[in-house]
């Protein structure tokens, strides 16, 4: 198993990729800490991997809130140690253009998308530092490579894209590894949100392999930067898109 042994905390570990992610990461070994703001959708997908014969704990968790981090942190330290996996999963989307953002809405997507990992990666810093190390996963997109409809979204990401490098460089000494994965268009609640039916056709027109990727095939590529198979990576950015950004 290549997660044996190890704690990971995941945000927006309740759906979508992050409950794809939580499967993968207890299927293979870790005990994992599943962080959402959502409280009935983290509870049932921490009690479903239960059931499962799976090692899960629901956190509440808003990840706007400096307070909420350290709570789950102190949880699963209480309980298993430690916390030797951080993904920065949660993130929320509207599909506006830039002069249909305001203010109120503008903030709130920076809030969960950009501050949420700055948050995340300020609270499990110094006790991976102390334990000789982990990996942070950021979540980013390929929004955050190239522009976008929704002006707010892609600078959340974009900021998350040159996040992760610098807490790679800063912290690479420490044995903390941080690298983020970009999906393309996803089959979860958030992904059709991205490409509403009517525009599905002209966007998967775009993606070499024709069609969305599935929350798994997102889940497998952040167990890859989780887990030691990895070691030598930092600072990296994971493209998982279909091919979209090749053309």
């Amino acid at each position: 198993m290549r997660l044996a042994g190890k704690v990971a905390l995941i945000s927006g570990g309740g759906k979508g990729i992050g409950a794809a992610t939580s499967r993968r990461f207890a299927e293979e070994g870790a005990h994992v800490g599943i962080g959402d703001v959502d409280r009935e959708a983290g509870a049932a997908q921490a009690q479903q991997l239960s059931d499962a014969g799976l090692s899960a704990t629901f956190v509440a968790l808003d990840v706007t809130r400096a307070a909420n981090w350290q709570s789950a942190l102190q949880t699963l330290t209480d309980q298993h140690g430690g916390v030797d996996i951080l993904v920065n999963n949660a993130g929320i989307y509207y599909r506006h253009g830039l002069e249909s953002v305001d203010e109120t809405e503008w903030d709130s997507v920076l809030a969960v998308n950009a501050k949420g990992p700055f948050l995340g990666a300020k609270a499990v810093i110094p006790s991976m530092k102390q334990c000789g190390g982990g990996s942070i996963i950021n979540i980013s997109s390929t929004a955050g490579i190239r522009g976008s409809i929704a002006p707010h979204y892609g600078a959340s990401k974009g900021a998350v894209r040159l996040l992760t490098k610098s807490i790679a460089v800063n912290f690479a000494r420490d044995g903390i590894r941080c690298n983020s994965v970009h999906p393309g268009p996803v089959d979860t609640e958030m992904g059709h949100a991205a490409v509403p039916r009517d525009h599905r056709d002209q966007r998967l027109a775009r993606v070499p392999l024709g069609r969305f990727g599935r929350p798994d095939e997102i889940a497998n590529a952040i167990l890859f930067l989780a887990s030691d198979e990895s070691s030598f990576m930092t600072g990296s950015e994971l493209v998982v898109d279909g091919g979209s950004t090749a053309g």
